[in-house]
């Protein structure tokens, strides 16, 4: 059978086939919920990944061979951080469509873009065919990320907050960022397997391009995983009962412009490390080291499994001691880190172990404070903002915390050495305890 033959569904007939399914099963419980949560967060970090690995193991020697690796990756980075650049444009323009259309609208067209902006990656001509051009079409296609991200947002997460018991609000928090560590693991695996299986000349011509297809199927599939639950009438009703609604951005920002800006301090210790354990590790292993790439993606699809297990871990503990407390603690820990980090680098640069140790146990910090940051940016909001604000928190937090990390961590580590990613990283958890002292308001029930 050849491509033509398969045919690819459209917006339309997704959300009547959704439409058809939720007639026939109409309850919806918070178990469902946060399973459509989970396999959209997961599409959609996925899709980030890939791009990620790309500027490492792809990008330099495709779109960037008339310089040298370092530089070339340093590049790399730099389209790797447009795309949070533009996900808060992206927030603005969707919550339009949201209120004009709807948010079955809103996610199919998000989900799309989102996923035809990754799969346009693996038709990408390299500069030795189109020159310069090369660079303006991988800019485009990750602006089309950026924008989509900034759309994707559902408010399952928030609906699913307000919708479970009080004293399980930690657990049902920490669900949705599981899509982080089972998007990684998804990425790093299928890369790790075409670098491993195939020569360097075949990888770079053709290998690297099937982890960028798989990303339409996936996002087809997570598309219709969320159709499904917004489909419903009960679905809209829960919305509709707890005032989370779309609101012009302007009005957000003039209401609760303060509380955006804090809160996007609150997670900045874990947005901060997310990219130090992801991206960032997989550039210096290739650059200075001499180690396997497809042997360290794989200590690092291991330290996602820690990670996950991490996450679900926050949301006992924060159902315990409160979320506020737990967000603190791991603030601290990841201070601790950073300067076990300046302390002594060496031990990432030169030791098989210390890598290994640092990627373990960076993850497992990573999963103990972002297994609660989404939770914590929703909270600050009554429930008349808290769709939009929480939306243009994450734009904000990501964007000042993660979207230049890599490029960051890459520059000072290759001028000044590997200690000032461990001052880097300590900035954040700073940051963070600021803004936690700043706002009480995060005290939340056990």
């Amino acid at each position: 059978m050849s491509s033509a033959d398969v045919a690819v569904p459209t917006t339309a007939e997704l959300e009547r086939d959704a439409r058809r399914v939720s007639s026939e099963h109409e309850r919806v419980g918070p178990g469902e919920i946060a399973l459509g949560v989970i396999i959209g967060r997961t599409s959609e970090f996925f899709d980030f990944f890939v791009f990620g690995i790309g500027c490492v193991l792809v990008f330099p020697q495709l779109v960037f061979p008339f310089t040298d690796r370092l530089t070339g990756t340093l590049y790399s980075f730099l389209l790797f951080a447009l795309a949070f650049v533009v996900r808060p444009l992206g927030s603005v323009i969707f919550m339009a469509i949201d209120r004009k259309h709807g948010r079955m609208a809103k996610l199919t067209i998000a989900l799309f873009l989102l996923g035809f902006s990754t799969a346009a990656v693996a038709f990408q001509p390299g500069y030795e065919v189109i020159g310069y051009w090369a660079i303006v079409v991988i800019a485009l296609c990750r602006i089309g990320q950026g924008l989509a991200l900034g759309g994707a947002w559902d408010g399952l997460s928030s609906l699913l907050a307000l919708y479970v018991p009080e004293d399980r609000r930690g657990w049902y928090a920490m669900l949705p960022q599981l899509g982080a560590p089972f998007g990684f693991i998804l990425a790093s695996c299928l890369f790790a397997f075409f670098k491993a299986s195939l020569s360097d000349a075949d990888f770079l011509s053709w290998g690297w391009r099937y982890p960028f297809f798989v990303a339409m199927t996936i996002n087809v599939v997570a598309l219709f995983a969320r159709l499904r639950i917004v489909a419903t009438q009960e679905f809209a009703e829960l919305f509709a009962s707890r005032e989370l609604q779309p609101k012009p951005v302007a009005e957000v920002v003039r209401a609760t412009g303060g509380t955006i800006l804090i809160g996007a301090f609150v997670p900045l210790a874990s947005y901060a490390l997310f990219h130090l354990v992801t991206i960032f590790p997989i550039s210096w292993i290739s650059l200075f080291t001499q180690r396997s790439v497809p042997e360290f993606l794989m200590v690092q699809a291991a330290g996602a499994v820690v990670c996950a297990g991490a996450i679900m871990t926050s949301g006992l503990i924060a159902d315990q001691i409160g979320r506020r407390n737990l967000l603190a603690i791991a603030a601290v820990l990841i201070g601790l880190f950073s300067l076990c980090s300046i302390a002594a680098p060496l031990l990432f640069g030169d030791s098989l172990a210390g890598q290994t140790i640092y990627v373990i146990l960076g993850f497992g910090l990573l999963g103990l404070s972002y297994g609660q940051a989404a939770g914590a940016l929703a909270s600050h909001f009554g429930t008349a903002y808290r769709y939009t604000g929480s939306a243009l928190t994450a734009d904000l937090a990501w964007l000042i915390g993660a979207g230049f990390a890599p490029l960051v961590a890459l520059t000072v580590s290759s001028e000044l050495g590997l200690a000032w990613v461990g001052v880097y990283l300590l900035s954040g958890a700073i940051c963070t305890l600021a803004a936690l002292a700043l706002n009480r308001n995060l005290q939340f029930h056990r």
